[in-house]
């Protein structure tokens, strides 16, 4: 049997350079400018250009020190150089004359040292272990944080849930106990109470397990995780009844506020295909959110409208203190609060929960704000077809 005479390796070629770049949109074409460029000037000369994007490799940037993208780093021969900026194909050319004299020096001296490769390219080996090693260190150190944020939070879940669960459990335990006084049997009479009073009571008390429900189910669904994904159930519905079911919940505390809330809901409102539990806790926390930071005798208003064939959007709006620009992406992430909600209650996972509900249902969902001016919320849904 033959054995095939093994490959000789293919060496090193004898110019290296290293391309940083970031995810911006343009960085493609910066690359393959800089690629042709340094191919057309190098003709004869044998070199490799490798691209690093920083983000997926942030180890690497700190290691060479890059402060700004793009960035092209010579990296051999040396001595290491780099050029950075927006003018990168102006500096090559300034640079390029000198980097072939320093090429053409190294092969000279390879010759001469030829015994010394074995030595080189051990070192190119051993330098990407310890490169190897360095992300496997990274990627621990990673996980390491992620966890101990993960016990941190747990801790506050923990703190937060058995203080916020006292005050509903306290209101609906005191309404609980004030109709059973009331009935109580010792003075031969059914209740001391009327027909009102023991109505008002037990509406209170039906709202305030219904409170705790909902603290309950957000607990349980971000303990899941973030990348779990919402099981919803659609059907066909009509949202203004389901609306209107939410707002006549919150009656007590618009009033409590001396809030104005105005509805916009069409007549001609078409079906939606979705899950009614689902949406009616995205406008629950909406709409809780809403009249939490909205000041008093300040207003609040729910429009829908028929964007197209295909959609309905529904927005909430509010006079409170509104967002800032920077923030209005990253509050829809779990766990995260503006630095003035930290002594409110909650827990930060609210408006994410609603935003993975709505991707559930093939929607959208985005804030517009303004500071001191108020915000609006709002999502989309897909309307029913048969």
């Amino acid at each position: 049997m033959q054995v095939a005479p093994e490959q000789p390796l293919k060496p090193n070629p004898p110019l290296q350079l290293l391309l940083f770049v970031d995810k911006r949109p343009y960085a493609g074409e910066q690359i393959r400018q800089i690629r042709c460029h340094i191919r057309n000037l190098a003709e004869d000369l044998d070199f490799e250009l490798m691209v690093v994007d920083v983000s997926e490799q942030p180890q690497l940037a700190e290691n060479f020190k890059v402060v700004a993208t793009p960035a092209l780093i010579k990296i051999h021969p040396q001595p290491k150089q780099t050029l950075a900026g927006g003018n990168l194909i102006n500096l090559i050319d300034n640079w390029w004359p000198r980097w072939v004299q320093s090429v053409e020096e190294y092969l000279e001296q390879e010759e001469l040292l030829d015994s010394d490769s074995c030595k080189l390219s051990s070192s190119i080996a051993h330098s990407a272990e310890l490169i190897r090693l360095s992300d496997e260190i990274f990627r621990l150190r990673q996980e390491t944080v992620e966890l101990k944020e993960q016990l941190q939070f747990k801790d506050r879940i923990i703190a937060m849930l058995a203080h916020d669960l006292r005050n509903p459990l306290t209101a609906a335990a005191l309404a609980v106990e004030t109709l059973e006084i009331g009935y109580s049997a010792d003075d031969g009479r059914a209740s001391r109470f009327t027909a009102t009073l023991t109505t008002q009571l037990l509406k209170h008390a039906r709202t305030q397990i219904k409170a705790i429900d909902r603290m309950i189910t957000d607990i349980l669904q971000v303990a899941k995780g973030s990348n779990t994904q919402i099981q919803v159930h659609p059907e066909k519905i009509d949202l203004k009844p389901l609306f209107m079911r939410v707002l006549k919940n919150f009656d007590e505390r618009l009033q409590y506020k001396s809030l104005n809330l105005e509805t916009d809901v069409p007549q001609d409102l078409p079906l939606v295909y979705a899950d009614s539990e689902r949406i009616h806790q995205v406008m629950t926390n909406l709409l809780d959110n809403a009249i939490k930071y909205t000041p008093p005798k300040g207003s609040i208003k729910l429009s829908i409208l028929h964007r197209t064939t295909q959609k309905i959007q529904v927005s909430l709006c509010d006079t409170g203190p509104g967002i800032p620009p920077e923030k209005q992406e990253k509050i829809f992430e779990d766990r995260f609060r503006l630095e003035r909600d930290r002594t409110k209650e909650g827990y930060g996972i609210g408006l994410s929960l609603c935003q993975r509900i709505i991707l559930a249902h093939y929607g959208q969902i985005w804030v517009e704000s303004l500071d001191n001016q108020g915000s609006c919320f709002h999502f989309t849904l897909p309307v029913y077809r048969p």
